[in-house]
């Protein structure tokens, strides 16, 4: 079995996961690669890693599986750097919240047990594929959770022209639109009042960052349908993220949007839920009172 490991190269605290994990897997013969970047953070620290391993920059061919250790952001990394290779992820929480990176560091030996047992399964995410003539990003670039368009150097509002195959739908006058999937309607869609869609839903949202118009609110369409977007701004300029990767565009620029030809697999533990997550994570509907009539 060959495992990749990528990790965020901003916490120790990975590092002495990694520690542990690099031990455990190696007690059990399994062929381990690390990132370069997270390779030579490891180095850096003061851990006395055992650094016998492979390290590459560019994705291996045929790995069974890539962990990720760090919280969402690296797990949204590592999902860039596996691109349409299909390799299963299994994200390792050592941030915070960790939706992706939902394995608690004290459930690491466990779950690692169970993907050598064959004891889990894979959630198949649906990627954003973004289309432009933008010379950092061409011809294509991907988005597990979202594409932003946002305003840039001003406290203007931007407007925001979207055509769905073909039709006008709206212009947005806002701070900005989030074009999010299903894996991302947890993360900044979420923050803006989108809705949470479970992962297995064929849908993309569309919600506007501080809308000018307080009738327009978030909208589901289904992820087979494509989008054209335009943007207006006083400053002839607006920036575009896509996981958080950022970069200014100059006006006129024609964006293009649709699901990628490729998904991102997920590694996830036997028994545990979407559901499982949001009540964990976000206490979702978790009630006090609730609970005590329950309990009386």
């Amino acid at each position: 079995m060959k495992i990749l490991i990528f990790g965020n190269t901003f916490r120790p605290e990975a590092a002495l996961s990694a520690l542990r994990l690099a031990t455990f897997l190696q007690d059990k013969h399994v062929d381990i690669w690390i990132e370069k970047g997270f390779y030579d953070f490891l180095n850096l620290q003061n851990h006395a890693f055992p650094l016998v391993y492979q390290s590459f920059e560019k994705v291996p061919e045929l790995a069974d599986f890539a962990l990720s250790i760090g919280g969402d952001g690296t797990f949204l990394n590592t999902a860039m750097h596996i691109g349409s290779s299909k390799i299963p992820i299994l994200g390792i929480n050592t941030g915070r919240l960790g939706f992706l990176a939902d394995v608690a560091d004290n459930e690491l030996e466990i779950v690692l047990d169970q993907i050598i047992n064959n004891e889990y399964f894979i959630e198949e995410r649906t990627v954003l594929e973004l289309q432009t003539t933008h010379q950092d990003w061409n011809p294509s670039s991907f988005a597990l959770n979202e594409i932003a368009l946002l305003k840039q150097d001003s406290s203007s509002m931007i407007a925001i022209q979207v055509k769905v195959n073909g039709e006008e739908l709206n212009t947005y006058r806002a701070d900005g639109l989030i074009i999010a999937t299903p894996t991302g309607s947890t993360a900044y869609s979420m923050s803006v009042g989108g809705p949470i869609v479970v992962p297995q839903a064929n849908n993309f949202i569309l919600a506007p960052v501080a809308s000018h118009s307080l009738n327009i609110r978030p909208l589901i369409i289904p992820d087979n349908w494509e989008l054209e977007v335009q943007v207006k701004s006083r400053t002839n300029s607006f920036l575009v993220a896509l996981d958080g990767r950022s970069s200014v565009f100059d006006q006129p620029e024609i964006l293009h949007i649709r699901k990628a030809g490729y998904s991102i697999r997920v590694v996830k533990q036997a028994h545990h839920t979407f559901f499982n997550t949001l009540k964990n994570k976000l206490m979702w509907g978790v009630d006090k009172r609730t609970e005590k009539s329950f309990n009386a």
